[in-house]
């Protein structure tokens, strides 16, 4: 295998892992939206931030951010 083909099986891994990256970053921002929905629909139903952090066992500031970067 010569280095010219060495270079260009690294050029498509490359490619391949950008494309990979890419859509986990998808389906991290989708996941986001709907763990948001669901406790928007918690607090909606009466209960706290810290309610659900309890819940979780993570802390309100952890819910809290949550909301916000979904949004």
């Amino acid at each position: 295998m010569t280095n010219s083909d060495k270079h260009q099986e690294t050029i498509a891994r490359i490619k391949d892992v950008r494309a990979q990256a890419i859509e986990h970053t998808r389906q991290a921002r989708k996941l986001a939206r709907e763990r948001r929905e669901l406790m928007q629909s918690l607090l909606d139903d009466g209960w706290s931030q810290s309610d659900i952090a309890r819940e979780l066992d993570v802390s309100r500031q952890a819910i809290q951010k949550m909301m916000t970067l979904a949004s």
